[in-house]
Parts: C-alpha cells; sequence; structure tokens
C-alpha cells in the first residue's frame, strides 16, 4: 500500500516537468515496485503461475533505465502494462469458487 500511495506524487511530478526523464524513471520505479509487491502477495496466496505479475515486473524494470534514453518509450511501456492488466485476473476467482 506504501507505494500505492507515492502514485499520486510521482504523477503531478511527472506532469508538471512535462515528462523528463527523471520524474518519468521514478513513477515507473514506484510502479515497479508496485508490482514486485503484487507479485509476492500473489506467492504467498500460492495463486498459481503469474505470467502477467512477471511480465509487468520485466516491462516496468526494462522501461525505468530505458526512461533517460527517451521517456516516451518508458511511458508507452507503461501503458502496455495498464493494457496487460486491463483484462481481470481469473486466478482469484477460481481461488474463492474452490
Amino acid at each position: 500500500m506504501f507505494w500505492l500511495s507515492l502514485i499520486p506524487f510521482v504523477t503531478g511530478w511527472m506532469g508538471e516537468n512535462h515528462f523528463a526523464a527523471l520524474p518519468v524513471a521514478l513513477y515507473g520505479a514506484v510502479l515497479l515496485m508496485a508490482g514486485l509487491a503484487y507479485f509476492a502477495l500473489a506467492r504467498a496466496l500460492a495463486l498459481g503461475k503469474d505470467t502477467k505479475g512477471k511480465a509487468s515486473v520485466a516491462i516496468y524494470a526494462a522501461a525505468v533505465p530505458l526512461s533517460f534514453v527517451n521517456p516516451w518509450i518508458a511511458f508507452a511501456m507503461y501503458i502496455v502494462v495498464a493494457i496487460l492488466w486491463f483484462i481481470p485476473d481469473r486466478r482469484i476467482e477460481r481461488a474463492f469458487a474452490e
């Protein structure tokens, strides 16, 4: 929950600085840490194979350093992860059905 509480701050900072490299990188770092926290939670709950969680963490990890090369490409990668999670995760529904 801590990492999610930082999202409004880094989003505002990124917008105020017109998507400069450092704010975009920090935004990605916060998303990466939130993704790692979710991945750890899914592992602790033994929900099964977490392909989207692993892919999200990998994309965030690649986008953070890439933001210093081209912030717009990094931001596009953050959007790709959001689109990836637009489809709900069926593992939770299956866990409650058991």
